[in-house]
């Protein structure tokens, strides 16, 4: 195997390609154990700031807000997947075609 600046090149990119999947698959499965195995979400950690809604508004405004941020996670680690696992399989298929 004989060093240049394109297999450098893509090494470092298959390298980026599975790290970013393996951030976003970190991140799923945070949210999962997060979600179904430990509960965390479910407790506040700021205390609530308007005091002229009523306590069963404050927790229903509470559950909305944590949902949505629920999904933002899940949609962000999905994104890293679909955009890092592609990166990492070409660049290293063409790594093992060049190496034949």
């Amino acid at each position: 195997m004989k060093f240049s600046l394109r297999l450098l090149y893509l090494y470092l990119f298959s390298f980026v390609g599975l790290l970013i999947t393996v951030i976003g698959s970190i991140q799923i499965a945070d949210l999962t154990i997060k979600t179904y195995v430990f509960r965390v979400s479910e407790y506040p950690y700021y205390p609530e700031s308007i005091p002229a809604i009523s306590q069963d508004e404050s927790k229903k405004r509470f559950e909305v807000e944590q949902l949505d941020q629920k999904k933002r996670q899940l949609s962000t680690s999905l994104s890293l997947i679909i955009v890092g696992a592609p990166l990492y399989l070409y660049h290293w298929n063409t790594i093992k075609k060049e190496n034949k």
